[in-house]
């Protein structure tokens, strides 16, 4: 059963935008803290946005902070990453997971999506 979809990756320059999208299940959606993860080649999995959703509060990683905003849209079981000023180093297979602590600690998440793919280039 698949509970969360994540699209909207793709190839940009640096200082380009992107917008990642999450479709969850119901019961996925009706977590209190859904998040985004990335992990580029050779690395471990890191937090980049956590969202609390009945109260909308956010948290993000020190790395993103300022250029990338995590929101929801309740109407559509719906999480969003905008990413903006995009650097080369935020590389990496993007997830969207749920089922969390709101914490930033990847291991604290229970579902996943199967990723998608952004490439910034210099």
């Amino acid at each position: 059963q698949v509970q969360l979809v994540e699209s909207g990756g793709g190839s940009v320059q640096a200082g380009g935008s992107l917008r990642l999208s999450c479709a969850a299940s119901a019961s996925t959606y009706s977590n209190n803290c859904m998040g985004w993860f990335r992990q580029a080649p050779g690395k471990e999995r890191e937090a980049v946005a956590v969202i609390y959703r009945p109260g909308r509060a956010t948290s993000y990683s020190d790395s993103v902070k300022g250029r990338f905003t995590i929101s929801q849209d309740n109407a559509k079981n719906a999480v969003y990453l905008q990413m903006n000023s995009l650097k080369p180093e935020d590389t990496a297979m993007y997830y969207c997971a749920g089922g969390g602590d709101c914490s930033l600690v990847p291991l604290r998440y229970k579902s996943w999506g199967q990723g998608t793919q952004v490439t910034v280039s210099s």
